[in-house]
């Protein structure tokens, strides 16, 4: 009986522990949706323009649904607000690991992060600044005559959230790479040799979470596979590194 009571006990703070990390997380979320809140319309109007730039002239995005006009910047904010407490919510799940690890994994925890939020949003600015004006202006040059390119502002906001994630999570790359190999799970030579097949993966993922236009395809496969070089890269350099080491102190 005593047993399963001690057994219990560190269960439940466990869980009260992960309770206690998750509600710090959502705090911050909603103390930064709060504040973002006032300042929703002009967030979306910032995440529009690379489409409203290319729309004609007496052109504009629609509503289809009646709450859509309030609904979609609202959604806009709330977005924005989890990304600006990325960090926070990251660090919370580190607290919550941290105990369990080892003090050498401990030591990788703030360049994993620091490296991490500062991929996911190159990603992400690469993908605003970069793909969605080629993306739209290439779509705005095929519409057809007699077609008003009319974009309902829900759908759009789905849209652009697909390829922010895509291509925030394919920046995330290096980050893995450079993790499996550390962790020992992936050797360097394995990694390596598996360079022909990042290459057909990245195309086809690329082709599932892109429009179907070659040219958008490439703007997502092309850094995925100069990413995954990036990590061997690093991989091999610690690599050599360590062994280095190794000589120095025998």
């Amino acid at each position: 009986m005593n047993d399963s009571t001690d057994q219990t006990q560190p269960l439940v703070e466990h869980l009260l522990e992960l309770r206690r990390r998750l509600v710090y997380a959502a705090m911050g979320v909603a103390l930064c949706f709060i504040a973002i809140v006032p300042f929703a319309q002009q967030l979306y109007a910032f995440v529009a323009q690379p489409l409203m730039s290319v729309l004609p002239e007496n052109t504009s995005m629609i509503a289809t649904d009646v709450v859509a006009p309030f609904f979609v910047p609202i959604k806009v904010a709330m977005m924005a607000a989890f990304l600006v407490t990325l960090p926070n919510t990251l660090y919370q799940i580190w607290a919550f690991v941290a105990p369990a690890l080892y003090q050498n994994e401990k030591r990788l925890i703030a360049p994993l992060i620091l490296s991490s939020v500062t991929l996911f949003f190159s990603g992400m600015a690469f993908c605003y600044f970069l793909v969605f004006p080629v993306m739209f202006k290439f779509f705005a040059g095929v519409t057809p005559l007699g077609v008003s390119m009319a974009t309902d502002i829900d759908k759009y906001l789905s849209f652009i959230l697909t390829l922010f994630l895509a291509f925030g999570i394919t920046f995330e790359v290096p980050v893995a790479v450079i993790l499996l190999n550390r962790m020992g799970v992936v050797p360097l030579e394995t990694l390596q040799a598996a360079r022909p097949y990042v290459i057909v993966i990245s195309f086809i993922l690329a082709a599932i979470f892109t429009p179907p236009d070659i040219l958008s395809q490439i703007l997502l496969a092309i850094p995925m596979i100069v990413l995954y070089e990036l990590g061997v890269l690093v991989c091999r350099m610690s690599g050599k590194r360590e062994n280095h080491n190794e000589n120095t102190d025998t």
